[in-house]
Order: structure tokens, then C-alpha cells, then sequence
């Protein structure tokens, strides 16, 4: 038995049958309820199970409601069922502190993964604590014993010997000479200057300062811009032993910090 239009009420056939919004219309009858313009099932756009076009489609608006004391009284009531429905929720899953993962392929491959990140770290670890401290960190604590940087003196056993050719003449170093060492920023006084090495024969040039210079070891000599040092003779390209005219003291001076007069 065939349908009848919702629009005009005739029947209507197959052959022009339009099945929409619940209903059965005839094509000519599916129409926009506004401006009557023909509609199909693409560009209709139901409402209230009525057909309508794009332009002409009802739009929804809102209503304001006033905050009456019912109004409030609902809100609030609404607001505390929340809230005791939160509380419930947390007590629910109070001291459990974790949720319940599936073990996945993917989680299991993570998880490998992790664990041998942590055991090459661990090999690593333990190769460094076997191997212990190298050579250079041992020094550190020596060095930051010391609160004036500048005082600081490297260990007697450390320190490297000037290097002295062979063509040169080598000085013997007294037996038993004290050796000045600083403690936090006070230096010792060095050996007296009679106990310090004495020039070499005559035949010495003399030379001018050009720089302040600090003795850094007990062989080496201390002076100022402007000194003469006097029976000074090569000992290699760096250094050269001489006397300070002005102080008296003879010993090695760097090369670099004087100049021939």
C-alpha cells in the first residue's frame, strides 16, 4: 500500500517517493515551509521535522532565567550534590595512587628498552668507581686549601726543574737549605742570601727589567721595572742566572722579563 504526502495528503508513488524526516513527501511537495523553494536530500536541513533551506532555517535562542530563590535554591542544591559526589569519588580511590595499564607490545618494548638504559649506565658506574680518581683530581683539595690563590706554592716534588743544557755550568744546591712555604697567606722567610747560590765567574753581562717579576721557587730571583742585574749569563732560551744590583740577590731569572743594556 503506498504512502500518503504529509504535505498535500495524496498518495504518493515510487516513482516519486521522498523519504524524509519520518515522513513520505512527493518531490514537487518538498519544499522550504518559508519561501517554498524546492528542496532535496542535500540541501534541506531539518527542523521540528519540517523542511527548510539554508537561509530560511530557524535559529535556536536562549531564554534568561531569573535568579529567584527557587532558582538559587536548585543551583545551590545542585552544587553541594557535586561536591558530595567528588568526595565519594575520592575516598573511592583514596591510597590506590595508580591506574590500572594495559600490558601492551608497545609498553613492553618501553619498558625493555629502560631496562637496559639503566644497566649500561649502571656498567658505567661501576668502571668509573673501579677505575678511581685520575691524577689531576687529586690535586684539587691541595689547591683549595689555600684561601689566597696567588700564595699558593705547588708541592716541592711537583714542581718541574729548569731545564739546564749540558754546555752550561751547573751549580750545586746547598745541603739542608730551608724552603719558603706560604700556609693560607703567610709566607715563610726564605734562606738567608748567604745561604743562596753564588753567581758564576766574571765574564757576566748586564741587563735591565722591564716587568715586575715574583720568584716563584727559591732559586729564582725577585725584582722590579727598572732593575740592573748584573753577571748575567745565558743558561738556555728561557732563563738566565744573574744578581739583582739592587737587592743583592742572585739566582735564575726568566729571560723574557729583561732586556741587554
Amino acid at each position: 500500500m503506498n504512502p500518503n504526502c504529509a504535505r498535500c495528503g495524496k498518495i504518493v508513488y515510487p516513482t516519486e517517493k521522498v523519504n524524509c524526516l519520518d515522513k513520505f513527501w512527493h518531490k514537487a511537495c518538498f519544499h522550504c515551509e518559508t519561501c517554498k523553494m524546492t528542496l532535496n536530500m542535500k540541501n534541506y536541513k531539518g527542523y521540528e521535522k519540517k523542511p527548510y533551506c539554508n537561509a530560511h532555517y530557524p535559529k535556536q535562542s536562549f531564554t534568561m532565567v531569573a535568579d529567584t530563590p527557587e532558582n538559587l535554591r536548585l543551583k545551590q542544591q545542585s552544587e553541594l550534590q557535586s561536591q558530595v559526589r567528588y568526595k565519594e569519588e575520592f575516598e573511592k580511590n583514596k591510597g590506590k595512587g595508580f591506574s590500572v595499564v594495559a600490558d601492551t607490545p608497545e609498553l613492553q618494548r618501553i619498558k625493555k628498552t629502560q631496562d637496559q638504559i639503566s644497566n649500561i649506565k649502571y656498567h658505567e658506574e661501576f668502571e668509573k668507581s673501579r677505575m678511581g680518581p685520575s691524577g689531576g683530581e687529586g690535586l684539587e683539595p691541595e689547591r683549595r686549601e689555600s684561601p689566597d690563590s696567588s700564595s699558593y706554592r705547588r708541592p716541592q716534588e711537583q714542581q718541574q726543574p729548569h731545564h739546564i743544557p749540558t754546555s752550561a755550568p751547573v751549580y750545586q744546591q746547598p745541603q739542608q737549605q730551608p724552603v719558603a712555604q706560604s700556609y693560607g697567606g703567610y709566607k715563610e722567610p726564605a734562606a738567608p742570601v748567604s745561604m743562596q747560590r753564588s753567581a758564576p765567574g766574571g765574564g757576566g753581562k748586564r741587563y735591565r727589567a722591564v716587568y715586575d717579576y715574583s720568584a716563584a721557587d727559591e732559586d729564582e730571583v725577585s725584582f722590579q721595572d727598572g732593575d740592573t742585574i748584573v753577571n748575567v749569563q745565558q743558561i738556555d732560551d728561557g732563563w738566565m742566572y744573574g744578581t739583582v744590583e739592587r737587592t743583592g740577590d742572585t739566582g735564575m731569572l726568566p729571560a723574557n722579563y729583561v732586556e741587554a743594556i
